[in-house]
């Protein structure tokens, strides 16, 4: 798993439980989640789709967040324990936005087309 520089940072300055970076990038479920995100994210913009939703499964096994991975989020994108968050397919985030445990971002419609929030 990749880490963004911007995630890991982020996740070091908001969280004061954090110990150190190692400690962050071994045992902190909300980078975890997110970079595993921004992997997925990356596939599914190739047109990979199969593959991105592959590595979302997982990490919300792993993590119990679930990240679209058709999603956009911005830079230093920061959960505090990930458990229960969801974020659907159209919903957009900004740079520099903190969610916590069991925020949902979910849809408004079940049309196609934009039906989840735009947050920052």
């Amino acid at each position: 798993m990749k880490i963004d520089p911007d995630d890991l940072a982020a996740t070091m300055e908001l969280d004061p439980a954090i110990i150190d970076e190692e400690d962050a990038i071994r045992f902190h479920t909300g980078l975890h989640a997110v970079s595993m995100y921004r992997e997925s994210h990356e596939l599914w913009k190739q047109g990979k789709k199969r593959e991105a939703r592959e590595i979302n499964f997982k990490a919300h096994q792993a993590t119990g967040c679930d990240i679209h991975p058709g999603a956009t989020i911005g830079k230093r994108f920061f959960i505090d324990h990930a458990t229960g968050v969801v974020i659907g397919e159209t919903a957009i985030i900004g740079d520099d936005v903190v969610l916590y445990q069991g925020v949902t971002l979910g849809g408004v419609s079940f049309s196609k087309g934009k039906r989840h929030p735009t947050i920052g």
